[in-house]
C-alpha cells in the first residue's frame, strides 16, 4: 500500500466516525495532497540548498579549524614537555654538580682542618717536650742541690751526734771532710 492509499483510508474512517458535519482534517484531505507535496519538496530543496551551501561548509570549516588548533596545541604541549624535560635534566645535573662541589669543598676543608690540627699538635708536642726537658733539667739541678744540702746536713748531724755521744768536739767542717773521705773509698 502506498502512502496515499493509507491516507485516503484514514480520511474515510474519520468521515464515517464523525459524519459530514465535522469535515475532514485538512492535512488528511486528499484535495490538498498535491499542494502539500509541492510545498514539502520546495521546503526540502530550499533547506537542502541552504545546508549544503552555507551551513555545512561553515560547520566543516569550524571543525577543521578546531582540528588544526588542537593539533597546534598538541605540538606546543609536546614542545613544552620536551623543554620541561630538558630543564629538569639540566637542574638535576646542576644539583649533582653542586653536591659534588659541596662534597669536594667539605673534604678539602676537612683535610685543611686535619693539617692545622696536626700542625698545632706538633707545636704543642714540641712545647711540651721543651717544657718537659726544662722541668727535667730543673729537677736534676734541684736533686743535685738537695744532695749537696744532704751532705751538709748529714755532716752537721754527724758532728752533733759524735759530740753528744762521744763527748768529742768536732766542727761541721771536720765532719764534711770525713764524709768526703768516705765517698772517695
Amino acid at each position: 500500500m502506498t502512502l496515499i492509499s493509507l491516507m485516503s483510508l484514514a480520511v474515510a474512517a474519520a468521515e464515517e466516525t464523525h459524519g459530514e458535519e465535522a469535515g475532514a482534517f485538512p492535512p488528511f484531505d486528499p484535495t490538498y495532497f498535491a499542494s502539500q507535496i509541492f510545498w514539502l519538496i520546495l521546503s526540502f530543496a530550499a533547506l537542502y540548498f541552504l545546508m549544503s551551501r552555507w551551513i555545512l561548509p561553515r560547520i566543516g570549516g569550524i571543525i577543521e579549524e578546531r582540528r588544526d588548533r588542537i593539533a597546534d596545541d598538541l605540538d606546543v604541549a609536546q614542545q613544552v614537555k620536551t623543554e620541561a624535560e630538558e630543564t629538569r635534566t639540566a637542574y638535576e645535573k646542576a644539583l649533582a654538580d653542586a653536591r659534588a662541589r659541596a662534597h669536594a669543598l667539605a673534604a678539602e676543608a676537612k683535610a685543611e682542618v686535619d693539617r692545622e690540627i696536626a700542625d698545632e699538635t706538633a707545636e704543642v708536642d714540641a712545647e711540651i717536650a721543651a717544657k718537659s726537658e726544662e722541668a727535667e733539667k730543673a729537677l736534676s739541678e734541684a736533686r743535685e742541690k738537695a744532695l749537696a744540702e744532704v751532705r751538709t746536713i748529714a755532716a752537721s748531724s754527724a758532728a752533733e751526734v759524735a759530740n753528744h755521744l762521744a763527748a768529742l768536739s768536732l766542727t761541721d767542717k771536720d765532719a764534711e771532710k770525713a764524709i768526703a773521705a768516705m765517698d772517695k773509698d
